[in-house]
């Protein structure tokens, strides 16, 4: 009688442990993710590229005479003066001049009538020889300080600096400083990757803070032959007309560059995801009921979606909700198709 007992509980209770150990499995079995999906897709992608820069002047110089020391007689433009390449803009005190052409009147005087002797057999041709290099070197000397007393402009342009008065004695920083801004241009860095896009003659948008909502068309006038090795790019020169006089130098600048289409593999922008810590951005891709974490390679934003470089194929699918909850691996469940293409 103890003994049936006794087989009677012990069975009762291995039914209990069955059921409860078929009870804890149930529990722990994986819950699917409700998820929503989109299809990685091929699409064209057009391809601009926007640089800031500041508008520099086509050209610049700074006005200096040749010969230092010298005061300045007078100073015939002012800042904000426009001006004509070959003008001349200054002139300097004569006094040297006066003096060396004095001292040229004297050689030349000498050479003149030593000439004369020479043929009388007077003095030897060496000494006549001597005679007209001082008179060559007189001449030289008077003709570089003519050429100085006067300054001109090497190009047009706008007087934008003035540092002396007249009287002041020349020397250290240029009298004037001239821009030519009737033409203007923008200096761009520009990835390697687009070397081959860029050609000399290629239009470029230009667009000015000051002016919201209007653009500026330039065009690409040279492109630097050598990368810079630091930052992988190259620089380009655009050339940007200023006819109606409304851009300045030292303007910040925004340059766009249309570099052409492309083939891109696209998936929305929602369904991309950044690693806390790290530059690494990644996916999950649906494979049957299973989400796979992918990391990907992005590019260029195309409004809501974005070109994948590499990581996923075309035809493959990503999840686009829910993505918090996903994990490599996850069981999911598709919610709906409205999204998923």
């Amino acid at each position: 009688m103890k003994k049936s007992l006794v087989l009677l509980i012990a069975a009762a209770a291995m039914v209990a442990c069955n059921s409860k150990s078929k009870s804890d499995q149930t529990k722990t079995e994986e819950k699917a993710v409700l998820t929503k999906c989109a299809a990685v897709t091929a699409e064209t992608v057009h391809i601009t590229e926007t640089y800031t820069s500041e508008i520099e002047p086509f050209k610049e110089n700074d006005i200096t005479p040749a010969a230092s020391g010298l005061h300045i007689d007078r100073i015939l433009v002012d800042v904000g003066d426009r001006v004509a390449a070959g003008q001349v803009v200054a002139t300097l005190e004569k006094t040297t001049l006066r003096q060396q052409e004095s001292q040229l009147n004297i050689v030349e005087d000498v050479y003149k009538r030593m000439k004369p002797v020479y043929e009388a057999g007077g003095i030897s041709a060496q000494e006549l020889v001597q005679y007209e290099n001082q008179y060559n070197m007189q001449k030289e000397v008077v003709e570089n300080l003519r050429r100085n007393s006067e300054v001109r402009s090497p190009i047009s342009g706008v007087v934008t600096a003035r540092n002396f008065e007249p009287g002041d004695l020349f020397g250290g920083q240029p009298i004037l400083h001239i821009m030519q801004i009737d033409k203007l241009k923008v200096m761009a860095n520009i990835s390697e990757q687009y070397f081959a896009d860029v050609k000399v003659g290629m239009p470029v948008q230009v667009s000015v803070d000051i002016y919201p909502g209007e653009t500026f068309e330039g065009r690409v006038s040279l492109i630097y032959p050598a990368l810079d090795t630091a930052t992988r790019t190259f620089k380009v020169e655009v050339t940007l007309p200023n006819t109606q006089n409304k851009l300045r130098p030292g303007m910040y600048a925004r340059a766009t560059f249309d570099m052409g289409t492309k083939e891109g593999i696209m998936v929305p922008d929602i369904s991309i995801l950044k690693q806390s810590g790290s530059n690494e951005r990644y996916v999950y891709v649906i494979e049957g009921d299973k989400a796979t974490r992918r990391s990907v390679r992005t590019g260029r934003q195309v409004e809501d979606r974005i070109d994948i470089l590499s990581g996923v194929s075309v035809g493959e699918k990503v999840a686009t909700t829910a993505l918090t909850k996903l994990s490599d691996g996850a069981k999911i469940e598709l919610a709906g198709s409205a999204d998923n293409r």
